[in-house]
């Protein structure tokens, strides 16, 4: 686990500009550094560096960047390539002279080019340099676990684990990317491949981008709706056979994220999905793992309580710390520090707590990501399943109210909440992305400049008729990537703690495609398959509970202790000035935020996310743009 960056240029970059670079990543990788500048025909120069973050083979040896015995190939990497020992084996024939995934990667490159990705398992984000072909590789993984960032100027490539490093180059120019504004303020985050700067964009989950004597090509080499497809050509309907070689699979992937050569433990919240990943760890280790956990004064959103029953009926060495308000309250200036692009998922608040709690013992931690995403998990899918059974009536009661007469009488305004959310939702490249449509055009009103909208509409591009189906395969090229992903990267990583998802195994995920979909959802049960084999090692009542997650208070801080410093931001003069918002418009709501609040879910009208994602957005461009 580390961080990496370079550029490939006309320009003869030094090495201590390439060293400025990489120094801004100092917290993804404090345990070692590399830079190196090579020359390469037709006048360019590659500069290639890393931060290290030792994990395995903790000796010189991992040193980066790394190169073939010949010297012909030379490697930076980001991440963990958990299969290496088989792959190792393998490629026997080859030299190797450390026990590190890197050199495997080398050594797998030589044997089958580029396509050796199709052959590994794992998070990471890669840069590799032929110099026999003069081809340089960016590579990111399956489903975007590790971050990579590109910079096209010109013929000039610059690459980085997050934006700091390319910002910190020479010449960089801060161009806010404006299409993307209403799309983040709505899903406060900025989804791959777009980033918050013109010509800077986020290499998407498995992807491969070429670049040779200034062409560049970029490919999938994994899409996941293409997967799926694929997968479903052969399908398993046994419930009782799923369940056996799922869980087969899972204890290996778990098995493979144990492999460290540091101290490794587990995150535990108490649900589902950490708590099997728990278990089967601490089945596998032959003394208590180490778990970890979070708890809050409030009891509406405290967890810790249950993490400590399924600690204590595991026998893990389990650390639990209850954290303020004020705790969380204090973390929030430092958010673009490490989220160096704007991101509003207030969730890495407490995201980073529990990763500096962690940090304290481990340098490894286990999570439970995937988990909803693959199985079924989130309330959004039972909502939209009902929503495709309400379609039809949708369409007749949206046909009504477009009448004449019945547009005079506003009838569709007299419409119980619910019922317009039905009606309204007639575009059918985002049916399973309904919701409150005043969401949607104050976001689009906020900003001065049309751009993308901020609904992802590609909802047929997934040909998938069960619309259930269709929002988790949506999530999973979304929402999992842009927003779950990136938050526990940038929070573990803020306090150099690896973060492993063993539900995100490539095995675990291509199995989980063929697996029939009432395995997954069945009568209302969530996620049903992941809960059946957590009841294999963990009693009933200790994980049946409604889903509590964390709690920031938004309401209560944006109109309270931020108040001063928000409406500051959002004053008339600072965005006429500012020149991104519509100056007006978006004075007038957050106005009319801070004297309502939030008022409820009857009307829809709940002002706090917007003005959350704006006010981080805003912090984020006093200290980028402004400082």
């Amino acid at each position: 686990m580390c961080g990496i960056c370079g550029f490939i240029s006309k320009r003869a970059l030094n090495l201590e500009q390439l060293k400025v670079m990489n120094d801004t990543m100092r917290h993804r990788g404090p345990d070692d550094s590399g830079e190196e500048i090579y020359e390469m025909k037709g006048g360019f120069f590659l500069g290639m560096a890393q931060r290290r973050l030792s994990i395995m083979d903790l000796s010189p040896l991992g040193h980066q960047p790394m190169y073939s015995k010949d010297g012909r190939i030379s490697v930076v990497f980001n991440g963990e390539i958990y299969n290496f020992s088989e792959l190792k084996k393998e490629l026997s024939d080859y030299p190797f002279c450390s026990n590190c995934d890197t050199e495997v990667i080398i050594a797998a490159y030589l044997r089958w080019g580029i396509s050796c990705i199709e052959k590994m398992n794992g998070m990471f984000a890669i840069c590799l340099y032929d110099r026999d072909s003069q081809d340089v590789f960016l590579v990111r993984d399956r489903i975007g676990k590790k971050p990579l960032y590109y910079e096209i100027d010109g013929n000039d490539l610059y690459f980085a684990s997050e934006l700091k490093p390319i910002m910190a180059r020479e010449g960089f120019q801060k161009k806010i990317n404006r299409e993307v504004l209403s799309r983040y303020l709505f899903q406060q985050y900025i989804n791959a491949p777009d980033s918050v700067f013109k010509n800077v964009y986020k290499l998407e989950p498995g992807s491969i981008l070429k670049y040779h004597q200034g062409e560049i090509k970029v490919w999938k080499y994994w899409d996941v709706k293409s997967v799926y497809h694929k997968m479903q050509e052969n399908p398993i309907t046994d419930y009782e056979q799923a369940k056996r070689e799922l869980k087969v699979l899972l204890k290996k992937a778990v098995a493979d994220r144990m492999v460290a050569d540091v101290p490794l433990g587990a995150f535990l919240s108490g649900g589902y999905d950490s708590s099997l990943m728990t278990a089967i760890a601490q089945e596998n280790s032959s003394e208590p793992v180490k778990t970890f956990s979070i708890g809050f004064r409030e009891e509406n959103y405290n967890e810790a309580k249950y993490a400590r029953k399924v600690a204590e009926y595991l026998g893990t060495d389990h650390t639990e710390q209850y954290i303020t308000e004020k705790e969380m309250f204090d973390l929030v200036e430092s958010i673009p520090s490490y989220y160096d692009e704007p991101f509003a998922d207030s969730s890495e608040i407490p995201t980073m707590l529990v990763s500096e709690l962690a940090r304290q013992r481990v340098t490894v931690a286990l999570s439970g990501d995937g988990g909803d995403e693959f199985f079924c998990g989130y309330n959004i899918y039972e909502n939209v399943k009902q929503a495709q059974m309400l379609d039809l009536l949708g369409g007749l009661t949206y046909g009504i109210c477009s009448l004449p007469g019945a547009k005079q009488l506003k009838l569709g305004e007299r419409l119980p909440f619910k019922v317009r959310v039905i009606a309204g939702n007639r575009n059918k490249e985002s049916k399973t992305q309904f919701g409150a449509s005043g969401y949607v055009d104050w976001s689009m009103k906020m900003v001065q400049e049309d751009g993308k909208p901020c609904q992802y509409l590609n909802e047929s591009s997934y040909q998938v008729r069960d619309w259930q189906i269709r929002r988790m395969l949506l999530d999973m090229d979304t929402y999992l990537p842009g927003d779950i992903l990136c938050k526990v990267d940038r929070a573990s990583m803020k306090y150099s703690l690896e973060a492993r998802c063993p539900i995100l195994d490539k095995d675990v995920m291509e199995y989980s495609f063929r697996i029939s979909h009432d395995c997954k959802y069945n009568r209302g049960i969530k996620k049903r398959i992941l809960k059946d084999i957590a009841y294999d090692y963990i009693p009933r009542e200790l994980l049946d509970r409604p889903k509590v997650g964390f709690g920031v208070p938004l309401d209560k801080w944006m109109r309270g202790p931020l108040k001063d410093k928000f409406m500051d931001m959002c004053s008339r003069d600072y965005l006429k000035k500012q020149g991104i918002f519509e100056a007006d418009f978006t004075a007038d709501m957050m106005e009319k935020y801070m004297s309502t609040g939030d008022s409820g879910p009857a009307t829809g009208a709940n002002y706090s996310k917007i003005a959350w994602s704006l006010f981080v957005f805003q912090q984020w461009y006093h200290h980028y743009i402004e400082m």
